[in-house]
């Protein structure tokens, strides 16, 4: 047996079970803190909660969602151990570290006004965690040894890939949260408008100040829709082309991302709102961008991976400064005025995250080093 195929056959750490153990805790933090505002010190120390009785107060729904909340972070923690720490010490470290987020969580809560900390909470969490890492102690050999995705994973994606799926399963997620504009991730300045507002005390729309305070036309806000959703589509498949190799299926796998991305949007909007509204987002603007973005992928789906990369950066780049610098949707903010988040108060913040951070996250991979060194 050649050096080759037994180094094929021992075990290798999953970079993309790290990186998603990453980017999944990131989403535990933002959920359980959002909305991130009225931080004050209420005189209550912040550990107090786990002397507390039991709350009554707790639905099942609340009691489900925490456990299911922490299980991924269980199964995700074990894989990301493999294979330096295995079996019984993995479990213990990954229960050990899903306790201490879980009352870091619970404790920064207790500054919150608009959350409450819970022993409850923390022993639901710790009870999901505590089933993730079983979970992934029992899949670890079908999954991290003699996995048939592993497998198609080396025979359809290039070496450097593993950062790049984490970030392309996380695009049709992002579809969750409601946004003005389809495909319009990355909308930082009304959530930066706001804060300044509150700051200074004084109205401040930084959105203005880009459009460097000209009010837009009806033909230029539909351009500006138009821009946004062509631009963030191209981005994102050109994103997955840039790491196939060339026995992939590659149209099938782009048909499946861009379906299972709608699908999403439809649901999540059909729940949020009504079912009437599922495909609301779905305007004139939008169906054009989805037109232009066709095209472009058309031209560009036989280029080298280097020049996918290169334009994958510059339309996310141009989505995200049209996006940013582009007026408020009456429409979408009536719409919104609907919206009762309710029970969903921890799940549209983790959305919310992922919608405002994908952009940047997508950037930060297509600029990796790691490309440099690229041997396929």
């Amino acid at each position: 047996m050649t050096s080759a195929s037994t180094s094929e056959q021992l075990p290798v750490a999953s970079s993309f079970a790290r990186a998603g153990l990453l980017v999944y805790a990131l989403l535990i933090v933002y959920a359980s803190w959002y909305p991130f505002a009225g931080w004050s010190d209420i005189g209550i120390a912040p550990l107090a909660f786990l002397h507390l009785p039991l709350p009554h107060y707790k639905t099942m729904f609340d009691l489900v969602t925490n456990v299911i909340a922490y299980i991924p972070f269980g199964v995700l923690l074990v894989f990301a151990l493999y294979p330096r720490i295995r079996h019984v010490w993995a479990l213990l470290i990954a229960v050990t570290s899903g306790a201490l987020l879980s009352v870091s969580m619970e404790a920064g809560q207790t500054f919150l006004p608009s959350r409450v900390a819970s022993n409850l909470d923390f022993l639901t969490n710790v009870a999901g965690v505590c089933i993730g890492a079983v979970a992934g102690a029992l899949l670890t050999r079908k999954f991290m040894e003699r996995s048939r995705l592993r497998l198609l994973r080396r025979r359809w994606f290039s070496f450097e890939a593993s950062r790049g799926l984490i970030v392309l399963a996380l695009w049709p997620l992002a579809q969750i949260y409601p946004q003005a504009y389809l495909f319009g991730h990355g909308q930082l300045t009304p959530i930066l408008s706001n804060w300044l507002s509150d700051w200074l005390s004084m109205p401040i729309d930084l959105g203005v100040y880009l459009r460097s305070e000209t009010d837009l036309t009806v033909e230029q806000y539909w351009l500006s829709e138009t821009i946004i959703t062509a631009c963030g589509l191209t981005g994102a498949v050109l994103t997955l082309l840039c790491l196939f190799r060339h026995r992939a299926p590659k149209g099938a796998l782009v048909a499946l991302m861009i379906a299972f991305a709608v699908m999403i949007k439809a649901l999540s909007s059909a729940l949020l709102f009504s079912p009437e509204n599922a495909f609301v987002w779905l305007t004139p603007g939008a169906k054009g961008g989805v037109l232009i973005g066709a095209i472009m992928l058309a031209g560009l789906a036989f280029a080298p991976s280097v020049a996918q990369r290169r334009v994958a950066v510059l339309a996310l780049v141009t989505s995200l400064a049209v996006v940013n610098a582009a007026p408020a949707n009456p429409y979408f903010i009536a719409t919104m005025q609907t919206w009762v988040q309710g029970k969903f108060l921890n799940f549209n913040g983790a959305a919310q995250f992922l919608s405002l951070l994908w952009p940047f996250i997508t950037l930060w991979f297509l600029l990796h080093p790691v490309h440099r060194t690229k041997r396929d």
